[in-house]
């Protein structure tokens, strides 16, 4: 039951301070508004860091379902808990998302852009055109979770798997949101790079039960590519873990 209040808990820290960023850029009478995409990309990693710092030895803190199963299918992490953690994950990332809404009320009534709002709780393309965003999605993960896995193995060697909390956790704080500090200056401008299904999908949700004035579209029809494209490379990432170190 831990584990799970970790997942949820640190999903929730990630999307309230992730998604938090982004509508201080974003958001109209904000003291950071119109600040940029460094400033995206920079709150988006210290979000992981603060996430992974306060939750690792509660879970693991993976915090992103594409992590869960790319853990799950490196053989890592037990099968059975899968679901419940991705359920927790998601849990947190509406929580986090209906927070963000709350905190920046008054920002959000006086913004007059509707996709302005939108981007404060899911990504969207660049450049609409599926399967590259399906691939931008899928790189951007298999980047993260191969080096969550790649970095974690010393690690395995010294410590029973029975109590081992496997994860990004296990890398320390400030390696992993460095890793996504990279894929958002490198390989985030094409699709926003949500690299995390829980992270897009929970917010999108609550993006479309909110009251929001001048409210954009949900985008459903683009809703399965940061939810697929990350289970992908997560199961790329995994099986090129398993061929190189069996």
């Amino acid at each position: 039951m831990i584990e799970l209040f970790g997942e949820f808990l640190g999903t929730f820290i990630l999307i309230l301070l992730g998604n938090g960023v982004v509508a201080n850029v974003n958001l109209e009478k904000t003291h950071s508004h119109g600040s940029g995409w460094i400033v995206i990309t920079a709150g988006w990693a210290m979000a992981v860091f603060v996430a992974v710092l306060a939750t690792a030895d509660l879970s693991g803190a993976h915090i992103n379902p594409a992590v869960t199963l790319g853990l799950a299918f490196s053989g890592l992490f037990a099968w059975s808990k899968v679901m419940p953690f991705i359920l927790a994950q998601m849990g947190g990332a509406m929580l986090g998302a209906f927070t963000v809404y709350v905190f920046f009320r008054n920002h959000f009534s006086i913004t007059s852009t509707a996709g302005a709002k939108k981007a404060c709780f899911c990504t969207a393309p660049a450049i609409r055109h599926y399967p590259n965003n399906f691939f931008s999605e899928l790189v951007g993960t298999f980047i993260l979770v191969f080096a969550v896995l790649l970095i974690t193995l010393p690690q395995l060697e010294y410590v029973s798997m029975g109590s081992t909390k496997v994860g990004l956790g296990s890398l320390g704080a400030l390696p992993v949101a460095l890793v996504v500090f990279s894929l958002g200056l490198s390989l985030g401008g094409t699709t926003g790079y949500a690299i995390n299904p829980a992270r897009d999908l929970g917010p999108r949700i609550v993006h479309a039960l909110l009251p929001l004035k001048n409210k954009d579209l949900n985008d459903w029809q683009y809703s399965w590519i940061p939810v697929f494209g990350p289970a992908a490379g997560a199961l790329i990432a995994a099986v090129l873990y398993k061929l190189l170190l069996p």
